[in-house]
């Protein structure tokens, strides 16, 4: 299927590898709300934390529920408020990781040990399993990521008191420069792990078929409206063969939805892994803090919070205000127009809508501008984690949304972007760009130089 524009407004227009005539008719601005009639005007370090505005009173009351189970921190058992934590975890909370609701960004201790809040997922590579015979038992259904023995699918580099964690870790980056066509000169960086821990545990870290991937936490604002797309909607906009030969192939990843019990469309978490919020909440809880749930209970069965906790959470990120870009600033308007003559929007789908199908009625029927596509798009080796999960290769990332993306150093200070957060600024972003985004990249890099700033003002302004 070819994927198909959603946005009523938009004036379509033919975007090839290069750049079109100046004469190309582009979008109108202005039109469209960041988050439709969730939108909240605020662009201060709080941005991220204010409820939908169009909530009604029950949901008002049960976002607010939410907030507080998102904020609090959990302990260890017995306690009679938020038992749970451990015995390994990441984080004793969900604000740990997502800081005012935004990104992470690495904490590093002595000798650059990695306090929080980046994670690193593992798996086991299929041609390891001769030398992890027990993985074959651990695999959950729908065929996802073999976990690996002793540390599951994330290290947990923490832990309660008379426990270890599962493995010490250290961050270390790799820097390379560059030249833009007109003599610019830049710096792009790329993170190293490194690992502590016993000889055993380092003997599994070490195996060459144990696939690791850094993860930087990233925002929740908005997840309800992206959860509340149809399917239908996402399915016609796939176009796995490119068909429409425009050099990008974007498909969606299927995944197994524990709460269904089937195959799903993937929709959350950097390779759209998590079908539902409840089940990315449910998944963060168990893997985050170590905390076991009905979505994901320890291996016996047992589990640790209710349900109603893990769906009240997840609520609250269901029910969160998106902030609104700036309009108002030449160079961004300006930078709009080259974001769309280089073809970003072939992923950053710049408009979305919702149905009436969604439980909560605030994000019934909204038209929103997250520029995302929610699909799975080859990015290069320059980006490879070299970890699959479900459909997803290991070169493959899901496009990420951009609304918010200006407040990014707002809200948390030298924070990165990017899956890892090695990008330090949106310039190197857009440099690590390959694979699908490779002709883009390109064309941005053949800029002159204040039309480069022009695209960063207009990213800076979402």
């Amino acid at each position: 299927m070819v994927r198909r524009w959603l946005t009523p407004w938009l004036v379509l227009v033919s975007v090839g590898c290069g750049r079109p005539d100046k004469d190309v008719t582009f979008p109108e601005v202005s039109l469209v709300l960041a988050g439709g009639d969730t939108t909240i005007k605020n662009r201060t370090s709080s941005a991220f934390t204010a409820p939908a505005t169009n909530l009604n009173e029950e949901e008002f009351n049960l976002h607010g529920e939410g907030d507080i189970l998102f904020e609090g921190e959990f302990v260890m058992a017995p306690a009679p408020v938020r038992p749970g934590l451990g015995p390994t975890f990441n984080n004793t909370s969900c604000r740990g990781c997502h800081v005012r609701n935004g990104r992470g960004m690495p904490v590093l201790g002595e000798n650059g040990t990695l306090r929080s809040p980046i994670l690193v997922r593992v798996s086991l590579d299929p041609t390891a399993l001769d030398r992890f015979p027990e993985a074959r038992s651990l695999q959950g259904p729908g065929h996802g990521p073999y976990p690996v023995p002793g540390f599951g699918t994330q290290i947990q580099n923490h832990a309660v008191f008379g426990h270890e964690p599962e493995i010490g870790l250290s961050l270390s980056w790799e820097e390379a420069t560059g030249t833009y066509p007109d003599g610019s000169p830049y710096t792009l960086r790329k993170p190293i792990l490194g690992y502590s821990g016993s000889a055993e545990k380092l003997a599994v870290m070490q195996d060459s078929g144990v696939l690791r991937s850094i993860r930087q936490t990233p925002p929740v604002v908005g997840l309800g409206l992206l959860e509340a797309i149809p399917d239908q909607t996402l399915i016609d906009n796939e176009d796995p063969d490119d068909a429409d030969g425009d050099g990008i192939s974007g498909r969606l990843n299927r995944v197994w939805d524990p709460v269904a019990k089937t195959i799903a469309i993937g929709r959350f978490g950097w390779k759209a892994s998590a079908p539902s919020l409840i089940v990315q909440t449910g998944n963060a809880f168990a893997d985050d803090m170590g905390v076991k749930n009905p979505l994901a209970p320890d291996a016996d069965g047992s589990i640790e919070i209710s349900e109603d906790i893990v769906r009240k959470t997840a609520f609250y990120t269901q029910t969160l205000a998106v902030p609104d870009r700036i309009r108002t600033n030449p160079s961004a308007l300006e930078g709009e127009k080259v974001f769309h003559q280089i073809a970003c929007t072939g992923c950053h789908t710049p408009s979305l809508s919702t149905d009436g199908s969604s439980s909560i009625a605030a994000l019934q029927n909204q038209t929103f501008a997250a520029f995302t596509d929610l699909m799975l798009h080859d990015m290069g080796e320059g980006l490879a984690d070299g970890r699959p999960d479900y459909l997803a290769s290991g070169q493959e990332w899901r496009t990420p949304p951009l609304w918010g993306l200006g407040l990014t150093g707002t809200i948390l200070p030298q924070s990165g972007y990017l899956h890892d957060g090695r990008a330090r600024t949106l310039e190197e972003a857009i440099l690590w760009h390959g694979g699908e985004a490779e002709a883009s990249r390109k064309a941005f890099e053949k800029l002159p130089k204040n039309e480069r700033g022009q695209v960063i003002d207009f990213l800076k302004s979402l």
